[in-house]
C-alpha cells in the first residue's frame, strides 16, 4: 500500500499556489506539511483529498491487493478546519452517519462508544453536538476517523486550539493508525509528537509568471 504524488501544481484563481510537489508514502508512514499561513498546505491537502482539482500532476493510491491505482479520496478520511458535524444532532447520530457513509463491512471501525472512549469522552454521546465545548467538539470530530476505517488520514491543523492533553491523545491515536499500516498526511503549525515522520516545507505562492508546463 502506498500513496504517490508526482509534480502536483495548483492554482487559486490566477495565482499559482504551488508547483512540482512530489512525495511517496508507504504503509505506516506520515508526511507533515509545514510553512507559513498561505503557503499552500491546506490547498495541497484538499487536492489529495479530491476536494480541489490540481492544475498539473497526479496523486494515486495503490493497494497491495490491486496493481491498479485509484484516487486517494476513495480511501481517505479528511479532517479540515471545520468539524463536519451537525449541531442539531447528537454525537451518536453524527458518528453513526459517518460510519454508514464512509465505513466498509469488510474493515469495520470502532463502535461509537469505543470511539468516544478513545478520544476521552465516553458517556456523553447522547448529547447534542452543539451543546459541547469547542474542545469536546474537536475530539468527537476526530472520533469519526475511528468509527469508519480508512487507510489514509488527511489532517488539516488537527490539534489547533486544543490543550496539551488533547495533543498527546491525538498523537497517540495517529501513532496507532500508523502502527496498523495506515498513512497520514497532515498540515500543522504545532508539533504532532510523532516518533517518525517526513516533513515537507511549503514555500508559498510560486507566482503566476512561473512556467508551469516546462
Amino acid at each position: 500500500m502506498h500513496l504517490t504524488a508526482e509534480n502536483l501544481a495548483a492554482r487559486r484563481g490566477e495565482d499559482l499556489i504551488f508547483a512540482n510537489i512530489s512525495f511517496h508514502l508507504a504503509a505506516g508512514e506520515a508526511l507533515v506539511l509545514t510553512g507559513r499561513n498561505g503557503s499552500g498546505k491546506s490547498t495541497l491537502l484538499r487536492v489529495v483529498a479530491g476536494l480541489l482539482r490540481q492544475e498539473k500532476g497526479t496523486v494515486i493510491f495503490y493497494e497491495e491487493a490491486s496493481a491498479k491505482g485509484r484516487p486517494p479520496c476513495e480511501a481517505s478520511h479528511y479532517l479540515g478546519h471545520k468539524n463536519a458535524m451537525k449541531n442539531e444532532l447528537t454525537v451518536a447520530e453524527n458518528l453513526d452517519f459517518w460510519r454508514s457513509f464512509l465505513g466498509s463491512p469488510d474493515t469495520p471501525g470502532l463502535s461509537i462508544e469505543d470511539a468516544a472512549e478513545a478520544v476521552g469522552l465516553s458517556g456523553i454521546t447522547h448529547l447534542l453536538f452543539g451543546y459541547l465545548s469547542a474542545g469536546q467538539q474537536r475530539r468527537f470530530a476526530f472520533a469519526k476517523l475511528l468509527v469508519a476505517h480508512r487507510p489514509i488520514w488527511i489532517l488539516d491543523e488537527p490539534t489547533a486550539a486544543l490543550d496539551t492533553a488533547a495533543d498527546r491523545l491525538f498523537a497517540a491515536l495517529i501513532e496507532a493508525h500508523l502502527a496498523k499500516g495506515g498513512i497520514v498526511l497532515a498540515a500543522t503549525h504545532q508539533p504532532l509528537g510523532l516518533k517518525s515522520m517526513q516533513e515537507l516545507k511549503m514555500a508559498g505562492f510560486a507566482g503566476v509568471e512561473q512556467e508551469l508546463w516546462g
